[in-house]
C-alpha cells in the first residue's frame, strides 16, 4: 500500500515541533496513601497531568527495560526496523541496579507501538516500499504524540515489549496463525506475538468438564481477565433447571452455573490490579430459566439491602442490650434479668420490635453474664466493592437478554410466548409476552440490569451469516460478531481535527481513519489468542473496531446542542465517513493481500450490508435490502457542514466499488467503544458517543492538588455563539467562581475577621477557597487548626468530628449568607442563570445529569437514544452507551426506552436510572440539605461514660438539636396568655416534686414548671432554669420526643421509688421521672410507665396531641391531664413530632415482653414479621441506605458530576459513566475491556 504523509516531513523526526516537558506523577488514595509514584519522565507539553499520570502509571513498562540495547539483524527487514535486545556487554560496565528499569519517556512508548506495527506490517507486505513504511512509522508516532488517536489498552500493555526491548517469557497457553503459511501454532513465547485484543466473544457447550464446556469456559475467561481483556458469552445452550440429564437425574439449571462463573470472575483481578473482571452474560428470551435470570440482580440487590440494614440493626440493638447489662448496679444477676433491670427490659423490647431474633438477644445477655463488656458486630455498607456486595451473586458481569422481533411483536399484540427446552425443543412453559416484558422493565428500573440486545436487527446487519448467527457481545456491547472471535479497538479524538477557525479538517480525519485501519489489521496479523478456536476464527474473519471519542465535546465547542437535529446529523456524517473510509481501506488491503478467508462464502451478504450502509449515507428512506427494521438515514437537511455529506457519500461509494472488485480484508471495520482510559490519555472531554458529564471540572496539577476550570469546550461554544470576550469571562466567572472571598456577599474576609479570624487564618481560608467546590468544605479543623476552632471559636471537639457539622452556620452565618458567598467564590458550576447568557443557548451546554447544585437541566432519555440511532446505520458493530434516566423515571419509561431503541434500529441498549444501584447515592439527595437527625450518634456518645458525664453530653446534644431547629424555623410559637395544663405532685426518693405544664390551644405541650425543695435552694433554682430551657426549646419546635429520649434513664440523686403518680413507680433521677411523666401523658409512650394504662383507667389510654400549625378544634380539657383520651380531638396530622410518635407507639404488643426464652430453639410467634412487613422493611432500607451513608466525599463527587462511587483501584471518588462501563478520572482504570 502507498502511505502518504500529511502530518510529518520525510527525513525529519515526527517529534519536530512538538515540545516535551519533564513531569512527575503521583496518584494517591483519598486517605493520602500513595498508589503510584514516578519522580521524573517526559511527556508532550500539551498533555494534561491526568494524561501524563495514565501513561506513567498504566502504560509505561515498569521493569525489564534494558539501559543499553543492540539491534538484531534480519535480512528481510530494513535496518531501522530491526528489533532490539539487551546489550549484555555494554551493561556489564553499569552497576547491577542500573541495568534494567522502567520506561521514562513518552517517546519510548510511541516508538515501541508504532515500530512494532511497522515491523509486522513490513513482514506482512502491507507497504509498497520502504518509504511507505517509514511514512507510516512517522505518521503514527505523530498522531500518538498529538493525542489524535489511541489503541485499546492491551496494545499499550503488550505491544512492542519483545520488538523494542527483547522482553520475553514462557508461553501462557496462547495460539496464533502463521500469516505466511496459514498454519495454526501454539505460541512459544509470551511477547513475540503480543495480545493486543481487548474484546472477546466465547462459546460454551452444554457439557460440564470437556473442552469448550462449562468449567473450561471459566479457565478461558481467567486467561483473558489476567491480561486485562473482557469477554462475553451467550449461555442459552445450557439446559434449564430440572431438564433431564443423559445419565439420569435432572439439571441444576442455568442459574447455578452462572453463579459459579460469577464467583470465578470475581476472584480474578484484571491485569493483577484491583479492577474487577469485565464480563458479559447473554441469555435468549426463550430460555426456560429466563424469568429467574431477569430477576437475578433484583433479588441480589434486595439481599444487599437486607445485609446492610440487618447489620446496622443488629449492631445498634445488640450493643444497646449489652450496655444495659454492663451499666447496671444490681446484685445477684439482676442486671441480666429484664424483670429486674428496666434498662435491659427497654432494650429487649426495642430489639424485638426491630425483629432481632430472640436467640441473638439471649446470646448477648449470656455473653454479658460471662463478664464481657463489648462486642463487635460488623456493619456492612452499600459500596460496590464492599463485603455486602461480595457476599451476593451477580456482581461481576453485565447482564443482557436477547430479544427477537417475534418476541417484541408478541409484546405489542399481547400474544403468548413459549419458553423452549434446550435438548428436546419442546415447550417448557407458555406465558404472556407482556408479562415477561414487564419483568424486564422492572428489573432494569430496579437495578439497571438486564440490558437489551436486539437479535433480529443485529443479524440483519451481519456480514457473514453463512458462518453462523451473532449470539453475544463483549462486556461493553459494542463488539458483536461470531462466537470465539476477538476484536482490537482504536479510537480517534474528534477534537484533534477541529481547526482553529472552528471548521472540521475532514481530509486529515480520513487520512487518520485510513492509517488506523491499517494498524488494526496489522494487529490481527501479529497477535496471539487465548484459544485455538479464537485464533483460527479471528484470523479467518479479521474483525476490527475503529471508532471515535469526543463527539460531545465537538458539538459543544461548535455551539450545537447534543439534543438537536444538527447535532445528530453531524454525528451521523462523521460516523459514516469513519466506517466508509475504513471499509474502502480494507478493500485496498484486500487488493494487495487478498480478502479475509471467510469472504467468498459470505460475499453477497457482505455486499448487501455495504449497500444498505451506502443507502443510509445518501439519506434514503426506502429501498433497504432484507432489513426487518429500517435504519435512521443521514439527515442531509440538518447537517451544518455540507462538505461532510459529500465525503460520507463518496466514502461509501468507494467502499462498495472497491469491495465488488477485490472483496474486503476485514469482516467488520468499526464500533463505538467507551474509550475510557484511552479517552483520558487523549485528553478527551467526552468519551465515545457520550455527552459531557459536567461543565466545571477539576484539573490536576503536576505537583499534586487540583484547580477548578471551566470545561474547555464552553469558551469555544460561547465564542461560536457570538459572545464577546468580556461576556464570555462574566459567564465563566459565574460558573467557576472568583476563587476568592474578598468582595463576596455574606461570608467574606471582613465578616470572618469580626468572628475572630486572625490574618493567618484568613490567608489559609483564601488559599483553600481557590480550589474548593464549596466553601463549607474549607471551614474545618484541617484548614483552620483544631486549637483555633476550639479555643478561639469556642467549638466542641465532638462537633468538629461530626460528618455533617457546618462550621459557618455554627458561628452565626445564615444559610442565605453561605449560599451567596458560595456562588460568588466557588461558582454555580452550571450556566443556568448566568448573567448575559441567552436562555435559548442553554441546550448547547446540557449534560447527562444536572450540573452543580442549582442545575435543573439535563439531556432527556430520548436524546441519548436518537443520537445512537443517528450513528448506528454506519457502524459495523454496535455502540457502547448508557442511557441515563432520572431517579423519578418509571418502569413504563424503561420499557418505552427499550421499544424506542428497537424501532430506531439500535442493536443494543443499556439503561441506568439514577439511584438504581444501592452502591450509588442519588443525585437528588445531594441537591438538598440533609436535615435528618442521627439518633445513633447520641447512643455512641453516651454509651461508655459515667452517669454525670452522660448527663452533660446529653444536655449538649439537646442544645445542639435546639440550635439546629432554630436555624431551620427561626420562629418562636408563643403560648396563649391564658392556657391549659395540669399539675402533678409526686415524691421521688423522698423529695417532693411538682410538675406543672402549659399547653397550646390544640393541646400540644408548650412549657413546663418544676418546683421542689424550699425557696432559695440551689437545686430548685437549677430545676427552674432547666424548665425554662426546655420550654424555650418546645416553643421553637424541638419535638418533645427528643427531650424524652435524651433524659429518660439518666442516673443521679435524688432517685428511687416514686409515690403519688399512678403510672410511674420508680425513677433513676428527677429528670428520668419528669420526662417519663411527660412521655406517658403527651406522647403515649406507655412503655416508659411501670403500670399498664389499662389498669389505671381510661384517662391513661390514647395517642398524643394533634398536628402543630393546623386548624384544629380547641380542646377545653388538658390532654396531658387526661393522658390523651379526648373524644372531641381531631385525628393526628402528619408531620407533628409529638402526635405522630404517639400514634405509632400506642400500638402495643400483647406479648409478655419481660422474659426471654431460656433456649435459643424457642420462638415467639407473635413477634414474627409477615412477608409484607419484611418486604416493606427491605424496600424502605433500600431507599434510605444511601442517604444515611452518603459521606462528604460522595457528596463532593456527585456535585462535581461523578458517580459517587469509589474507584476500585485508587480509591478516589472520580468514577464517571463511560458507555456501559465506568472509568476513573484519577487513575484511568475502567470496568470495561478497552
Amino acid at each position: 500500500m502507498r502511505i502518504q504523509r500529511r502530518f510529518t516531513e520525510r527525513g525529519q523526526s515526527p517529534y519536530t515541533g512538538i515540545e516535551f516537558r519533564e513531569s512527575a506523577s503521583e496518584i494517591k488514595n483519598p486517605d493520602g496513601s500513595v498508589v503510584f509514584a514516578l519522580e521524573k519522565f517526559s511527556v508532550p507539553a500539551q498533555w494534561s497531568q491526568v494524561a501524563a499520570d495514565i501513561l506513567a502509571q498504566k502504560y509505561f513498562r515498569k521493569a525489564g527495560v534494558a539501559a543499553k540495547l543492540k539491534r538484531v539483524e534480519e535480512n528481510s527487514v530494513p535496518s531501522w526496523l530491526w528489533r532490539s535486545v539487551p546489550d549484555e556487554d555494554a551493561m556489564a560496565a553499569l552497576p547491577e541496579a542500573e541495568r534494567f528499569g522502567s520506561e521514562t519517556d513518552a517517546r519510548q512508548v510511541f516508538d515501541r507501538l508504532a515500530g512494532t506495527w511497522t515491523y509486522w506490517g513490513w513482514k506482512g507486505d502491507y507497504f509498497s516500499s520502504e518509504d511507505d513504511a517509514q511514512a507510516f512509522f512517522d505518521e503514527m508516532r505523530f498522531m500518538l504524540a498529538k493525542q489524535m488517536g489511541a489503541p485499546n489498552s492491551p496494545q499499550w500493555f503488550n505491544t512492542g515489549l519483545h520488538w523494542a526491548y527483547g522482553i520475553d517469557g514462557p508461553s501462557q497457553g496462547h495460539f496464533y496463525v502463521d500469516f505466511e503459511t496459514g498454519q495454526l501454532k501454539a505460541s512459544e513465547s509470551a511477547y513475540e506475538h503480543p495480545q493486543p485484543h481487548a474484546c472477546f466473544i466465547q462459546s460454551i457447550a452444554d457439557d460440564l468438564v470437556n473442552e469448550n464446556g462449562i468449567m473450561d469456559l471459566w479457565v478461558r475467561e481467567a486467561r483473558l481477565f489476567k491480561y486485562g481483556s473482557g469477554t462475553g458469552t451467550n449461555f442459552s445452550s445450557l439446559r434449564g433447571e430440572n431438564e433431564p440429564l443423559s445419565g439420569g437425574g435432572k439439571s441444576s439449571g442455568l442459574m447455578s452455573f452462572l453463579k459459579i462463573g460469577d464467583r470465578a470472575a470475581g476472584a480474578i483481578k484484571s491485569g493483577g490490579t484491583t479492577r474487577r473482571a469485565a464480563k458479559m452474560v447473554v441469555v435468549d428470551m426463550d430460555h426456560p430459566d429466563i424469568e429467574s435470570y431477569i430477576n437475578w440482580k433484583v433479588l441480589e440487590e434486595q439481599k444487599v439491602a437486607a445485609l446492610v440494614t440487618g447489620s446496622m440493626v443488629l449492631s445498634e440493638r445488640l450493643n444497646a442490650v449489652l450496655r444495659a447489662c454492663v451499666n447496671c448496679d444490681s446484685d445477684n444477676d439482676g442486671c441480666f434479668d429484664p424483670k429486674q433491670n428496666p434498662a435491659l427490659k427497654r432494650e429487649v423490647k426495642a430489639a424485638r420490635k426491630a425483629k432481632v431474633p430472640d436467640n441473638m438477644i439471649q446470646r448477648i445477655i449470656q455473653f454479658a453474664r460471662q463478664g464481657y463488656t463489648s462486642i463487635e458486630i460488623p456493619i456492612y455498607d452499600t459500596d460496590w466493592d464492599s463485603e455486602a456486595y461480595r457476599t451476593v451473586a451477580g456482581q461481576n458481569s453485565n447482564n443482557s437478554v436477547r430479544v427477537t422481533d417475534e418476541f417484541l411483536t408478541a409484546v405489542e399484540e399481547d400474544g403468548d410466548w413459549d419458553l423452549i427446552l434446550r435438548k428436546t425443543g419442546g415447550v417448557a412453559k407458555t406465558l404472556k409476552a407482556r408479562d415477561l416484558w414487564d419483568k424486564v422493565g422492572y428489573a432494569a428500573w430496579s437495578c439497571a440490569d438486564p440490558g437489551i440486545q436486539f437479535h433480529t436487527t443485529i443479524n440483519d446487519w451481519h456480514t457473514c451469516p453463512s458462518a453462523g448467527q451473532i449470539n453475544a457481545s463483549n462486556p461493553c456491547s459494542e463488539y458483536m460478531f461470531l462466537d470465539d472471535t476477538a476484536c482490537n479497538l482504536a479510537s480517534l479524538n474528534l477534537m484533534a481535527f477541529r481547526a482553529k477557525d472552528g471548521s472540521f479538517e475532514v481530509e486529515s480525519y480520513e487520512h487518520a481513519v485510513r492509517l488506523w485501519t491499517v494498524v488494526l489489521e496489522i494487529a490481527v496479523t501479529m497477535a496471539q489468542f487465548p484459544s485455538r478456536q479464537i485464533a483460527r476464527l479471528s484470523y479467518e474473519y479479521r474483525t476490527l473496531g475503529l471508532g471515535y471519542a469526543n463527539i460531545g465535546g465537538l458539538l459543544m465547542a461548535s455551539g450545537i446542542p447534543y439534543d438537536s437535529d444538527e447535532g445528530r446529523a453531524l454525528g451521523g456524517a462523521l460516523t459514516a465517513i469513519l466506517t466508509g473510509v475504513s471499509y474502502a481501506t480494507s478493500a485496498e488491503m484486500a487488493r494487495e493481500l487478498g480478502a479475509f478467508p471467510g469472504y467468498e462464502a459470505n460475499r453477497e451478504h457482505m455486499l448487501r450490508v455495504i449497500r444498505n450502509h451506502a443507502r443510509a449515507s445518501r439519506g434514503e428512506q426506502h429501498g433497504y435490502e432484507d432489513l426487518s427494521m429500517p435504519p435512521v438515514p443521514l439527515d442531509h437537511a440538518s447537517c451544518p457542514d455540507p462538505r461532510l455529506l459529500a465525503h460520507a457519500m463518496r466514502a461509501w461509494d468507494q467502499a462498495l466499488e472497491l469491495g465488488r472488485q477485490y472483496g474486503y480484508r476485514n469482516a467488520q471495520a468499526s464500533v463505538i467503544a467507551p474509550t475510557g482510559t484511552i479517552g483520558l490519555v487523549m485528553d478527551c472531554d467526552t468519551t465515545g458517543i457520550e455527552p459531557d458529564f459536567a461543565l466545571v471540572k477539576f484539573k490536576k496539577l503536576a505537583g499534586g492538588g487540583y484547580f477548578k476550570i471551566i470545561n474547555r469546550m464552553v469558551p469555544q461554544a460561547l465564542e461560536a455563539l457570538g459572545y464577546d470576550e468580556a461576556e464570555v469571562q462574566q459567564i465563566i466567572d459565574y460558573a467557576v467562581g472568583h476563587g476568592s472571598l474578598p468582595g463576596a456577599p455574606g461570608v467574606n474576609l471582613e465578616s470572618l475577621a469580626d468572628k475572630g479570624f486572625a490574618p493567618e487564618k484568613l490567608d489559609a481560608v483564601e488559599k483553600a477557597v481557590s480550589s474548593a467546590f464549596d466553601i463549607k468544605f474549607v471551614f474545618n479543623k484541617w484548614t483552620l487548626g483544631e486549637d483555633f476552632c476550639t479555643q478561639t471559636l469556642g467549638l466542641a471537639a465532638e462537633q468538629l468530628d461530626a460528618p455533617d457539622f457546618d462550621l459557618l452556620a455554627e458561628i452565626g452565618f445564615s444559610k442565605a449568607d453561605v449560599e451567596a458567598a458560595n456562588e460568588y467564590a466557588c461558582g454555580a458550576m452550571t450556566l443556568e442563570g448566568a448573567p448575559g447568557l441567552d436562555p435559548a443557548h442553554l441546550p448547547v451546554f446540557d449534560c447527562a445529569s444536572p450540573c452543580g447544585r442549582k442545575g435543573t437541566r439535563f439531556l432527556s432519555v430520548e436524546s441519548h437514544i436518537r443520537m445512537m440511532a443517528a450513528a448506528q446505520p454506519f457502524i459495523s458493530g454496535a455502540i457502547s452507551k448508557t442511557i441515563n434516566m432520572p431517579n423519578e423515571a418509571s418502569v413504563e419509561d424503561c420499557k418505552a426506552a427499550y421499544l424506542l431503541s428497537w424501532r430506531l434500529a439500535l442493536k443494543a441498549n443499556a439503561l441506568y436510572r439514577d439511584g438504581s444501584k444501592l452502591s450509588q447515592p442519588l443525585n437528588a439527595q445531594l441537591l438538598a440539605e440533609d436535615e435528618e437527625e442521627q439518633d445513633e450518634v447520641l447512643t455512641a456518645i453516651t454509651s461508655d461514660q459515667p452517669a454525670v458525664q452522660r448527663a452533660t453530653v446529653v444536655t449538649e446534644r439537646v442544645v445542639e438539636r435546639v440550635i439546629e431547629r432554630v436555624r431551620a424555623s427561626a420562629e418562636r410559637e408563643r403560648l396563649p396568655d391564658r392556657r391549659k395544663g395540669y399539675t402533678q405532685k409526686a415524691v421521688v426518693g423522698g423529695h417532693k416534686v411538682y410538675l406543672r405544664t402549659g399547653e397550646y390551644d390544640d393541646g400540644r405541650l408548650g412549657e413546663i414548671f418544676i418546683d421542689m425543695h424550699k425557696e432559695g435552694a440551689a437545686f430548685r433554682s437549677l430545676m427552674n432554669n432547666f424548665a425554662i430551657a426546655v420550654s424555650v426549646g418546645l416553643q421553637y419546635g424541638v419535638p418533645l420526643e427528643e427531650f424524652v429520649d435524651a433524659f429518660t434513664f439518666t442516673r443521679f440523686e435524688p432517685a428511687g421509688p416514686v409515690r403519688g403518680n399512678e403510672a410511674i413507680k420508680n425513677a433513676t433521677s428527677i429528670l428520668d421521672y419528669l420526662f417519663r411523666e411527660l412521655a406517658v401523658s403527651y406522647l403515649g409512650r406507655f412503655e416508659l410507665a411501670h403500670v399498664d394504662p389499662n389498669e389505671i383507667g381510661s384517662t391513661t389510654v390514647g395517642s398524643g396531641d394533634t398536628g402543630h400549625g393546623q386548624s384544629v378544634p380547641e380542646t377545653l380539657v388538658s390532654p396531658g391531664f387526661t393522658r390523651g383520651r379526648l373524644g372531641e380531638r381531631s385525628s393526628p396530622v402528619a408531620g407533628d413530632a409529638q402526635s405522630a410518635t404517639a400514634q405509632v407507639r400506642a400500638i402495643s404488643s400483647e406479648v409478655d415482653e419481660e422474659s426471654l426464652p431460656e433456649t435459643t430453639g424457642r420462638a415467639t410467634a407473635s413477634l414474627e414479621a409477615t412477608p409484607s412487613d419484611a418486604a416493606e422493611h427491605v424496600a424502605l432500607a433500600a431507599e434510605a441506605l444511601t442517604q444515611r451513608g452518603a459521606s462528604a466525599l460522595v457528596a463532593e463527587a456527585r456535585v462535581k458530576g461523578y458517580e459517587g462511587e469509589a474507584c476500585g483501584e485508587c480509591g478516589n471518588f472520580t468514577l464517571v459513566r463511560n458507555g456501559t462501563c465506568l472509568k476513573c478520572d484519577t487513575c484511568g482504570s475502567t470496568s470495561g475491556c478497552s
